[in-house]
């Protein structure tokens, strides 16, 4: 029988495909059996209420989109009083991604949440609207290892570092991450970036930059993770331009130990599903009898370390 059971640390999904915060919310549940996938992630929240960033927060550039959302939450106890217990109902296990201003209020959150009812917390040290100009904790080693150690001391839970691909570092922010406690990591967010209207000659965001998703940032990411996935022993969750089920297998296949499904789920919000279904399809055609043989299955034995992990061509 055809075994899609996922480690990520200490816990087991019953496959690698899960969403990716901020595409997903409890809607969906009236469009396919929530429990179909291997987590739920929720939509990044704050401690405080936010309002998010001016309009327009998004728009579409060829082959993806660009977002500036802002990150708008209604507060961590409207949180626990209404997302906890509505995903109680289901078997997945929950996972809830947290942002934060500072080290300290990173820390503070991450305690509140660390209820019952929460398997993990994925930590959003990447956002590029929350730091001025984008300059995101991730972006170097140092204020990686700085606030992974104070989320660490904050909860026995497992956490996941979102990173960012807004660096220069790759490797040295993920080596810098595991080091400091994270429990796998989750490569990655948007990169940042701009679009401009040619008729009003004005940026198509309200907030100037956003974050690029989609198809078009896909191969950028998959680069990334599979650094990561080279340089630490911890999993590596792959994410960004994840459209088709042949994304998913190419991030397994790189290494990734589980994927996040975002932009999709916009255009089709059950596609999730349908990758679960195309990647046993997959596995059961190339003879594999579980997904995690087919993870970190790459033929890249003629690469050498420096074509492996070089951050740019020259």
């Amino acid at each position: 029988m055809l075994d899609l059971t996922t480690q990520i640390g200490s816990l087991t999904l019953k496959n690698p495909i899960m969403p990716a915060s901020g595409t997903f919310s409890e809607d969906l549940a009236q469009v396919f059996d929530l429990d179909a996938l291997g987590a739920h992630v929720t939509k990044t929240i704050t401690r405080e209420k936010r309002s998010g960033n001016p309009t327009p927060r998004v728009c579409e550039v060829r082959g993806s989109m660009l977002n500036s959302i802002g990150i708008p939450s209604k507060g961590i106890d409207a949180f626990k009083a209404a997302v906890i217990p509505f995903y109680a109902a289901y078997n997945a296990p929950l996972v809830v991604s947290i942002s934060a201003g500072s080290a300290d209020e990173f820390a503070a959150l991450c305690e509140e949440v660390s209820v019952p009812g929460v398997a993990a917390i994925e930590v959003n040290i990447s956002c590029p609207n929350i730091e001025e100009d984008g300059k995101a904790f991730a972006m170097r080693p140092s204020t990686t290892e700085f606030v992974m150690r104070k989320l660490r001391d904050a909860t026995d839970l497992p956490l996941w570092a979102k990173l960012t691909p807004n660096t220069g570092e790759t490797t040295e922010v993920a080596k810098a991450a595991e080091e400091a406690g994270a429990n796998a990591l989750v490569v990655s967010n948007t990169l940042l970036a701009m679009a401009i209207d040619i008729n009003t000659r004005r940026p198509k965001l309200g907030n100037l930059m956003g974050g690029l998703s989609g198809p078009a940032f896909k191969p950028i990411a998959l680069r990334m993770a599979y650094q990561c996935a080279k340089s630490v022993e911890i999993p590596v969750i792959g994410c960004g331009g994840i459209s088709t089920v042949e994304d998913v297998i190419e991030y397994l296949i790189a290494g990734c130990t589980a994927v996040q499904v975002g932009t999709a789920t916009f255009i089709e919000p059950a596609i999730m599903v349908r990758m679960i279904d195309g990647l046993k399809a997959y596995l059961q055609s190339q003879g594999f009898a579980s997904v995690s043989e087919l993870v970190g299955s790459v033929q890249d034995e003629q690469a050498s370390d420096g074509l492996v992990f070089m951050e740019a061509a020259p």
